[in-house]
């Protein structure tokens, strides 16, 4: 077991990491970072999602020491403040969520997406959102709310 520092929503935190452990579980075991969901384990289902350099990226199936020096960001970390990002907040505007386990990874992936492509399109938001699992069937308003977000991000400027 090594000591890694991580740059983990804007802030460095020290962890211990040896070849095997995933960031998922630094970031819900040792950083009580618990936004960020287990559910397949194996990089499938999306709930583990947060951002790489901006990037979505399954903290499931990454090891902790692979994104040593890369800026990692989690659902805990997108609002500034008291202030939701429009993701975020166009998540809660169109009830895009039931039981809410999906939503930080679908959330996080939506960022990316936007990230990516500012202006999606319908086919294209469900292209890329295809490896995040919902099990309650809310994809219509997931999709809704990442073409409300785009929508917010450009009148903002972001």
């Amino acid at each position: 077991m090594s000591r890694i520092q991580l740059n983990v929503n804007g802030n460095i935190h020290s962890a211990d990491a040896d070849n095997d452990t995933t960031l998922l579980s630094v970031l819900r075991d040792q950083l009580d970072l618990t936004g960020t969901k287990y559910g397949c384990g194996e990089g499938q289902c999306g709930a583990c999602t947060v951002l790489i350099d901006g990037k979505s990226q399954r903290s499931c199936v990454t090891r902790a020491g692979t994104v040593v020096g890369r800026q990692i960001t989690t659902i805990e970390g997108l609002a500034k403040g008291d202030r939701l990002h429009p993701m975020q907040q166009a998540f809660l505007d169109e009830q895009a969520m039931q039981c809410a386990y999906c939503t930080p990874g679908m959330i996080m992936s939506a960022v990316s997406l936007l990230n990516k492509k500012p202006n999606p399109s319908v086919t294209e938001i469900a292209d890329f959102m295809e490896g995040n699992v919902c099990r309650c069937g809310t994809h219509p308003r997931i999709v809704a709310a990442i073409q409300r977000a785009a929508k917010a991000v450009k009148e903002a400027g972001l």
